[in-house]
């Protein structure tokens, strides 16, 4: 079953790409292809009558952790509120929201966006990177499958190695396997932030020189 789930969820990117759906639909088909294996594998009769309610559905449903999805569900809020409040005005005199506002300033005080993404990858160290990647939809309005999204998945999803913090990943090991915060920033920032660099300079030979 193991392999069965992360199979399904390494097949999600392969049907969005196959089907052009969104992500979330291949989710779902993975999520139900793994309850319907486990059915089939161990039956309800196969346990007593019981234990049959602690392998319900109504039991693994329970078990979901509702604080976790309020907390996304908040995120997304909170981006879609700043995305839609008027705060300035966009070079063509247009109204832009809070967020198109700031990647107006970025592009005025940083003309290269490759050093922008970077930098959002730096700031991903200490802000969690599912905030900054619902800010940056927020702030940039490139196709959907613009190599502008590959570099801020990449750039969020590895800078918030750099401290144990920036990630809720970090933060559950820090819990779990009692990981200094100091310790961490001694020992293995340093080379979180080389790696960091290392992919993002890498990132951009490909994309901007080779490949382009």
């Amino acid at each position: 079953m193991l392999f069965l789930g992360l199979g399904m969820i390494v097949s999600v990117p392969i049907f969005k790409t196959i089907t052009h759906l969104p992500p979330y639909i291949g989710m779902m088909l993975a999520l139900g292809v793994v309850w319907l294996v486990s059915e089939y594998i161990h039956p309800e009769e196969d346990f007593p009558k019981s234990k049959r309610h602690l392998y319900s559905a109504h039991k693994a449903l329970s078990r979901i952790e509702i604080a976790s999805i309020l907390f996304f569900l908040g995120i997304l809020m909170a981006v879609a509120g700043l995305e839609s409040l008027v705060y300035g005005v966009a070079e063509n005199g247009d109204p832009v929201g809070t967020l198109r506002y700031l990647a107006e300033v970025l592009q005025a005080a940083i003309p290269n966006q490759d050093v922008v993404v970077v930098l959002l990858g730096v700031c991903s160290a200490v802000i969690d990177n599912v905030p900054l990647v619902a800010a940056s939809i927020g702030m940039y309005d490139a196709p959907a499958d613009s190599i502008l999204w590959h570099f801020i998945a990449y750039s969020a999803g590895t800078g918030g190695s750099m401290l144990i913090i920036g990630s809720a990943a970090g933060v559950a090991a820090m819990g779990m396997e009692k990981i200094d915060f100091i310790w961490y920033l001694k020992k293995i920032a340093w080379l979180a932030f080389a790696g960091f660099i290392a992919g993002a300079a890498l990132f951009i030979l490909l994309e901007r020189v080779l490949f382009a």
